[in-house]
């Protein structure tokens, strides 16, 4: 019985190894790969709103009307018609900016729904910065302090700022090539004030794109910044602040972005509750 017994570990030892080696650990680099974030936006009063008790009644099915039109009209859906129009009220007296804020420095502002362009030109060159508002509101902090008692959860929600992704495009005078530059906010930077003024956006890639192609090639080589030597690093920042692109540029793209995508927010909700009341 002793032997029998002694011999048990080192069977389940080899059926543990060939376990291992018929299903293989991912590679270190898969493994490392950043998860992806969704951005989860505060919606003010929405949110507070959300955890509100609900009415019995407003999730059960019902039948098409009697009127004969054929659609739907239920307590659910006129309960969510007066709050969007309650929403909608609220978010237009927060509303900072009636019209879209201006940029400093000579840019021309496109507008083609959530997308902005921005273009400048310098000495014969061409400078266009385009962005999109979509997912730019950054999720909140985990850090954040909650509401202290007798004052109401909307007084100390933290104003909602965009800071979308921006593509800063340089074009020469002979119009053949586009130096690219992928740019964003990084989190940590964004609000910050420092003495010593360090950049508030930063740049990811840089790349070449021709000018006659109507989309970018991902065949063209893209240069990652993350391995970059400062000094290259450098000189392309201060390359981008000759042309404009500097941290009051960032500064005011942010304005303009907030701006924009709360104006958007607002015709959804309006855009939502013509959808919901339409017969």
């Amino acid at each position: 019985m002793l032997p029998l017994l002694r011999s048990v570990p080192r069977a389940l030892s080899s059926a543990v190894a060939g376990l291992r080696a018929t299903a293989p650990l991912p590679p270190l680099r898969q493994l490392l790969q950043p998860v992806p974030r969704s951005c989860t936006r505060p919606f003010g009063l929405l949110s507070v709103r959300a955890g509100s008790v609900r009415r019995p009644g407003l999730l059960r099915s019902r039948e098409p009307c009697s009127c004969g039109c054929g659609a739907l009209h239920t307590e659910g859906e006129f309960s969510f018609a007066e709050f969007l129009n309650d929403e909608i009220k609220e978010e237009k007296k927060i509303q900072k900016h009636k019209s879209l804020p201006k940029m400093s420095g000579g840019w021309e502002l496109e507008v083609n729904g959530t997308e902005a362009k921005l273009v400048r030109k310098v000495g014969g060159e061409k400078v266009t910065v385009t962005f999109n508002i979509n997912n730019s509101i950054p999720p909140p902090f985990d850090g954040e302090e909650e509401p202290s008692q007798g004052q109401k959860a909307e007084e100390q929600e933290p104003e909602l700022m965009s800071t979308p992704n921006f593509v800063v495009e340089v074009i020469k005078n002979d119009g053949k090539k586009a130096l690219v530059l992928d740019c964003h906010y990084p989190e940590d930077e964004v609000g910050k004030e420092d003495e010593d003024e360090s950049d508030i956006f930063s740049i990811r890639e840089v790349s070449f794109q021709s000018t006659g192609e109507p989309d970018w090639k991902d065949t063209n080589y893209t240069l990652n910044t993350d391995s970059l030597d400062w000094a290259l690093y450098d000189h392309l920042m201060d390359f981008l602040a000759d042309r404009g692109v500097d941290n009051t540029f960032a500064d005011e793209l942010v304005e303009l972005s907030t701006a924009l995508e709360h104006q958007e927010y607002i015709t959804f909700l309006e855009d939502l509750k013509s959808f919901v009341k339409s017969q």
